[in-house]
Order: C-alpha cells, then sequence, then structure tokens
C-alpha cells in the first residue's frame, strides 16, 4: 500500500512540474496596454472593436468589445479588399493568366481609343494609372456591371502618364478586377470565391452584398474578424493555408515590394500617408535594406489588419463605422504595444 501511496505521490509530482514547465509559455505575453487604449478609446472606435492576434499558428489574443459584436460579425470592410483583389490577381499571375506588366489593352481594347495604351495591371494595382479621379473616397457605385463602370473609365482624361503619378481611387483596382473576369470569363465575385475565399475559409466574405449595387473590387467588400485573420495568416505563411498553397513565395514577396518608385503622391487617404506602397497593401515599416517587414491594409471604415514578419504575428482590429483621422495614430499606438509583447527577430 505504501508502495502504491509513493507511486501516486510522484505521479503528481511530475505533473506538477510539468505544468509549472508550461506556465511560461501561456504567459509569457500580458496585453494589458493594449486592452487600456482599447477601453479608453472604445468611442472613437465606434463602440465596437474585436482584436485578434495569431502567432506561431494559433490565437494568441482575442477581445470583443461592444454589444452583438464580436468575431464572426460581417461588417463592410471597404478598401481593406483590395489587398484581397490584389491577390486574386498575384493568383491568376502564378497560373500564368496574365502579368502584373501586361497592359490593360491587351484585354480591353477600349482603352486604346482614349490614349491609354501604355496603363499597365501593375499601373492598376498600385493607383498610378494617371487616369484622373476625384478626391472621393467613398464614390456612389451605380447598379450596373462591373465592365460598364471600367469602360467607363476610359473615358475619363489622362492627368499624368502611367507610373508617374500616385492617386488613390477606385479606378485602377477596378480595371484590373474587370481583367481578372475576362481572362477567366468568369464574374469577380464568383471567382475570388473559387480562389481566394473558399481556400481559406472565410464563410463571411463577400464583394456582393448590396445587390442594387455594383460589384466593387475596390471598395465593396464585407468581412468578419475571423475571416480576414484567415487572409492575415495566409500571408503571413508566405501562401500556403492549412497546408495548402493559395499563392506562391514569389507573388507574396513581390505584392510586399515598393511599386511606387519616384510617383508623385497626388491622394492619399490621411491612414496612409507617410507610408509606401506595394501591391493593394501599405508598407508600416521596412528593414535597412528596404524590404518591407510590416504592412497593413487598413479600411477607411475603421478595420486595420496587419502583418509584422519581424514578430512573426498578424493582427487585426475589427470595428464598424467611419475612420477618424485620429484612429491612424490609435492603430500604430495599439501596434506598439502589441509590439513591446513581442521581440523582434530582424537585426
Amino acid at each position: 500500500m505504501a508502495y502504491k501511496v509513493r507511486l501516486l505521490c510522484l505521479k503528481f509530482s511530475l505533473l506538477a512540474c510539468f505544468l509549472l514547465l508550461l506556465q511560461p509559455a501561456f504567459s509569457q505575453y500580458n496585453f494589458g496596454d493594449v486592452e487600456a487604449l482599447l477601453t479608453r478609446d472604445l468611442k472613437l472606435l465606434g463602440g465596437n472593436v474585436v482584436t485578434m492576434i495569431y502567432k506561431d499558428g494559433k490565437i494568441i489574443y482575442t477581445k470583443q468589445l461592444g454589444e452583438d459584436f464580436n468575431a464572426k460579425t460581417q461588417a463592410p470592410v471597404a478598401n481593406a479588399g483590395q489587398w484581397i483583389t490584389a491577390a486574386l490577381i498575384m493568383n491568376l499571375v502564378d497560373e500564368g493568366k496574365l502579368s502584373l506588366d501586361d497592359p490593360v489593352t491587351k484585354y480591353i481594347p477600349l482603352y486604346t481609343q482614349y490614349s491609354k495604351k501604355y496603363i499597365t495591371i501593375r499601373n492598376c494595382l498600385t493607383h498610378t494609372t494617371g487616369i484622373q479621379a476625384e478626391r472621393n473616397l467613398f464614390p456612389h457605385k451605380k447598379s450596373g456591371s462591373l465592365e460598364d463602370e471600367v469602360n467607363g473609365f476610359a473615358k475619363k482624361e489622362i492627368e499624368r502618364n502611367p507610373g508617374e503619378m500616385f492617386f488613390f481611387s477606385e479606378i485602377g483596382c477596378n480595371i484590373a478586377g474587370r481583367i481578372a473576369e475576362i481572362v477567366t470569363k468568369k464574374t469577380f465575385d464568383r471567382l475570388v470565391a473559387e480562389r481566394i475565399l473558399r481556400p481559406l475559409k472565410m464563410r463571411q466574405t463577400t464583394f456582393y452584398l448590396d445587390f442594387d449595387k455594383a460589384i466593387d473590387p475596390s471598395g465593396g467588400a464585407y468581412s468578419s474578424a475571423t475571416d480576414y485573420m484567415n487572409f492575415l495568416v495566409m500571408l503571413l505563411n508566405k501562401g500556403t493555408f492549412e497546408g495548402k498553397r493559395i499563392l506562391s513565395e514569389k507573388s507574396v514577396e513581390e505584392m510586399q515590394k515598393m511599386q511606387t518608385g519616384q510617383a508623385v503622391v497626388k491622394f492619399t487617404p490621411k491612414q496612409g500617408e507617410g507610408f509606401d506602397y506595394g501591391l493593394g497593401e501599405w508598407i508600416l515599416e521596412k528593414d535597412a535594406s528596404g524590404k518591407a517587414t510590416a504592412l497593413a491594409g487598413p479600411s477607411l471604415l475603421g478595420t486595420f489588419p496587419y502583418i509584422d514578419y519581424c514578430r512573426g504575428y498578424a493582427c487585426i482590429f475589427f470595428t464598424k463605422g467611419l475612420l477618424p483621422e485620429q484612429k491612424k495614430e490609435l492603430y500604430l499606438s495599439l501596434k506598439d504595444a502589441v509590439d513591446q509583447q513581442i521581440p523582434s527577430t530582424c537585426k
């Protein structure tokens, strides 16, 4: 009997030691400062926010603030959808169906008639088409097809040569989306669902929720915090999700390169001021060689998704409502608070 008691005590001792060894792994992150900022500025965030942080194959932090607003709540993410549209185009590039440096006129001959033969798909995804646009971050989308809208863009004036001017608008991204329709002979909403959304299990994400409006690859996306996090995880993992390749590593790297060169910045939203631009994404931070180490796709409707490669994590602050100018500074403060808990591996 004494032997059995000693054996039982030994087992409990080993278990206790094992739990003590595990404890640092579960308690290594303290996101108290993040939570304090979220609580303090909840009104600025529209009264609703879901925060998720992913690292090392799992969600390491989740916080939901607000009534009836959680990680699966669907809300408009507007131009954060441009990151998804760019990924779709790169998926087609991977398959050899098109090239970033193809001229738009290869697919839409109408643009030749209006002196736009030098615009490329790359120009479209980097807001450097040179096509005259309005300083309207929320253009009214009339009902109709993407084809009709993009054909209308052909008739607009050219303000600068392609590649010479950065003007953030819906024009370039929607032209790219229309080209995707042409090369695949499928509508944009069906195409993005088949190639990006379903493989990433983004069941709450769509570009076609408002059925009385045109499909809008630039600013018409709806998503949820859980869905968009899956997209970020794919990019963080260099193009793979749950063991399945969505994009090649080469395509992910191309998206993250600074693409606008010496283009004059004619118009950019406050959320992008001071940042370089890749393909559908803003470059928040770079290393000494100029390589992007942190990237984001902030929505003008409030959601702020980003990836930090130096620290190996993805994060999303998912909200709804318009994005006041102050939110840029708040989100950068939140990122700094997260960074304080996750050491950088970059030199």
